[in-house]
């Protein structure tokens, strides 16, 4: 993608956020924080009517007259994404692959964090660790961010990055929750079409709050009646005829995706961390002002 068309796009995708972040401010990522608002910023003198479990006993018996915590309320809130760049990302039956509806998400998400004044990380991964950063807040990080997402995102020329296959999810969330210091919004944008990804994804949430989004296709639960069809898989390579005609097939095809995104919504959920599914075909700008607003209702 040339300069100009990034500009153009980019320009777009900031006016988009706008609706984003005025949805965060209204109260959705502060409920992602309850409890979790306020961090201590010292003691004083108890005053009458102070509530008596302010107290700092430690430092009311050192100074033998009472003392009380004060606390502050924390206005930052850092987020780090973590996108997925792999082969399987690269497919899609619409005007969009999941790639193209990824990268949006991870898009107008560090556009919204910009208004809002959250710093805003990143990890970018396909069969390797593409490219990391730790939250920072700065027009020119969230251009940079921008520019790493959408690198390849269209056709590949002779002086773009292949892609490494595979999937190094479970490297992705392991090294987050190493590079990450403080408690954070974490926003993985996956197909998680792949394995050795629970365990790191258990251990990133006991410190944070984490978005699971999980980006589908319509292909992912039906498949069009045409006969007998060869199917290639991006990351292995290997081919198998389908028959796609076939009633108990396509019901098969059907009940086995669902079952899949039934245990990655429990899993999920038994770790604490918010599933939501974002089609290819979907308004992502839309989708995501109705997650926020759920958070913020729930």
């Amino acid at each position: 993608m040339n300069r100009t068309a990034l500009s153009d796009r980019a320009h777009l995708l900031h006016l988009k956020s706008q609706a984003l972040a005025d949805g965060m401010r209204s109260g959705s990522f502060k409920s992602l924080y309850k409890g979790q608002g306020i961090e201590l910023n010292g003691v004083r003198e108890y005053l009458r009517g102070d509530d008596v479990r302010s107290i700092d006993w430690n430092v009311t018996a050192r100074m033998n007259r009472p003392f009380v915590k004060v606390f502050e309320e924390e206005r930052e809130l850092d987020v780090f994404i973590i996108l997925d760049k792999s082969l399987s990302m690269k497919t899609g039956s619409g005007k969009k692959t999941r790639l193209e509806t990824a990268v949006e998400c991870a898009s107008l998400l560090t556009f919204a964090c910009q208004h809002n004044e959250s710093p805003v990380g990143t990890v970018i991964f396909d069969g390797g660790i593409i490219f990391s950063s730790a939250p920072v807040s700065s027009s020119s990080h969230t251009l940079l961010l921008l520019s790493k997402f959408e690198k390849n995102l269209t056709n590949k020329t002779d002086t773009e990055e292949i892609s490494t296959p595979g999937s190094a999810l479970g490297k992705a969330l392991q090294g987050a929750a190493k590079l990450l210091k403080k408690k954070t919004l974490v926003v993985v944008i996956s197909d998680f079409r792949t394995g050795n990804w629970k365990e790191p994804f258990s251990v990133l949430c006991n410190k944070n709050d984490v978005l699971a989004l999980r980006i589908s296709d319509p292909l992912d639960e039906n498949l069009p009646s045409i006969g007998a069809v060869n199917f290639s898989d991006m990351e292995s390579g290997r081919t198998m005829v389908l028959p796609t005609s076939s009633a108990t097939f396509s019901r098969a095809w059907r009940e086995k995706n669902r079952k899949k995104l039934s245990d990655w919504k429990s899993f999920c959920l038994s770790r604490g961390a918010t599933p939501y599914v974002i089609s290819t075909e979907n308004d992502v700008c839309a989708a995501l002002i109705n997650l926020f607003n759920a958070r913020r209702s729930s």
